[in-house]
């Protein structure tokens, strides 16, 4: 028999009277740490052992625990059993309890679980908060090893056993993927003993506390505006509903096809423009289409935003394996030729398995960015010139065959040999050709704006101009020109 037992937070006046009955009525108790404020309130008859020895043995907590429960496990099939007892509720930020959990189920092995009062009662106390107003509750070491918070930044977050300034550090970092540098969050050490303190800091000074251990918990609260993409679904929801706006309930996949078309280049725009402010709302605009998109997919039933979700999730890590698995790559060009072939093998176990590699580039993109994607794929599976001077050499080659065509049928066919060759040599010196052509288009735009300028100053009449004063005036613009980039 094994028998769990929970201790608390700390305060002694916290341990339960089922608690204190179990204790009374044994010999001797294994707890997972001593390193806790009740242990010197336990009955005075017990024998006390801990495994805090390991903690010193073990490279990391998940060897610490699994030894824990090993041994728990061997001394819960003795014939008095054991008592295992450990901070707070024994399921409520203990991995060594569901391990022991787990493999007591499988071998047929008795369990009894003493709840306990969790960490999370006492530092609901000392905040003054309401644990049903969102509270989300995660564990220091699983969100120190992430890259992105696993939570909506919408809503409260406690994050339990902090144990140390390097955990601290880990957890910082973890935030401020989500979080501004400057979001006020609070520690609470000891919550509900008289060792409590609380302190609210910067986020940025969260691993500078050197009195943090794991007894402190850390509080944020959401941030003042909408942060969280689930959120922002519900306010698309809130459109899209009775009683929402006439124009949005109005919409669907198609209507909307334009809008995400215009989106998606405002926000290579402001890309091109070098402009954080402008890629910022139209990164959101973009979203707004998605946001869009996926409501109506909602109400049809025919995905979720969870499905968009998972599904691009899913593909990201299958197509990563060298960095979600063990395969080994050596640079780029291995990495993409193992996408290449993993999009082979996608194909290959669906229906459309029967389609070709290049099927999957929309007909849709523009001209030089479809050239470009059907570049890059068959470059990825060796088909490729063998350096820049054969490219060249193709360009001169294509120019010839154009100039020699007579027919506006011919002129036609060796026009678009030049510029899907022309694509080709961009993409050897390293340049998206979609982004050249776009920048050359804008700083055209601008010199002949300047060319019109000066007409009007001068009281000319752009329709009547000769070639020369074309030219005169195309220079000029091009020498006092104030752009950095017109020097071409």
């Amino acid at each position: 028999m094994i028998t769990i037992v929970g201790l608390g937070p700390g305060n002694p006046a916290h341990l339960t009277l089922e608690a204190w009955q179990v204790l009374e009525q044994v010999s001797e108790v294994y707890l997972r740490t001593a390193r806790h404020p009740i242990v010197s309130a336990l009955p005075a008859h017990l024998t006390v052992h801990s495994f805090d020895a390991l903690y010193e043995q073990a490279s990391d907590f998940a060897e610490v625990y699994e030894e824990i429960a090993a041994q728990v496990l061997a001394l819960g099939q003795r014939p008095e059993g054991v008592v295992y007892a450990v901070p707070g509720h024994p399921l409520v930020g203990e991995a060594t309890v569901q391990r022991v959990l787990e493999e007591a189920r499988a071998r047929n092995l008795a369990t009894r679980v003493v709840a306990g009062l969790s960490f999370i009662e006492p530092v609901l106390t000392a905040l003054g908060l309401d644990a049903l107003d969102g509270l989300q509750v995660v564990d220091a070491l699983d969100l120190a090893a992430r890259h992105h918070p696993p939570f909506t930044p919408d809503l409260p977050v406690l994050v339990g056993q902090l144990y140390g300034r390097d955990v601290a550090s880990g957890v910082k970092l973890t935030l401020m993927n989500a979080y501004p540098a400057e979001h006020l969050v609070t520690l609470v050490r000891s919550a509900g003993t008289n060792e409590e303190w609380m302190r609210t800091l910067p986020l940025y000074e969260l691993d500078r506390v050197e009195d943090v251990d794991h007894l402190t918990t850390l509080y944020v609260p959401p941030l003042p505006g909408v942060g969280g993409v689930e959120t922002f679904q519900d306010t698309i929801a809130r459109l899209r509903a009775p009683g929402g706006c006439p124009w949005d309930r109005k919409q669907t996949h198609r209507s909307l096809r334009i809008n995400l078309l215009e989106e998606t280049y405002e926000v290579l725009s402001a890309i091109d423009r070098d402009d954080m402010p402008a890629l910022c709302e139209e990164l959101g605009d973009l979203l707004l289409q998605i946001a869009l998109h996926t409501q109506i997919a909602v109400e049809e039933g025919d995905f979720s935003l969870a499905d968009v979700v998972a599904g691009i999730d899913t593909k990201i890590k299958r197509r990563h394996p060298h960095v979600f698995g063990d395969v080994q790559v050596n640079g780029v060009s291995e990495v993409l030729h193992n996408w290449e072939k993993i999009k082979r093998e996608e194909r290959a176990g669906r229906e459309e398995g029967k389609r070709f590699m290049l099927d999957g580039v929309p007909r849709t993109l523009p001209a030089l960015a479809r050239a470009q994607s059907l570049q890059r794929r068959v470059a990825r599976m060796g088909f490729e010139w063998r350096g820049l001077a054969e490219v060249m050499s193709k360009v001169a080659e294509e120019l010839a065959e154009l100039q020699a065509a007579t027919t506006a049928e011919a002129r036609e066919l060796e026009l678009g040999d030049v510029l899907f060759v022309l694509v080709s040599l961009a993409r050897w010196l390293d340049v998206d050709a979609e982004s050249a052509l776009r920048a050359t288009c804008d700083r055209f735009t601008r010199r002949f704006a300047a060319v019109e300028k000066l007409c009007r100053e001068r009281g000319l009449e752009m329709g009547k101009l000769s070639p020369a004063e074309w030219e005169m005036l195309w220079r000029e613009v091009k020498v006092n020109g104030s752009n950095p980039n017109d020097q071409t």
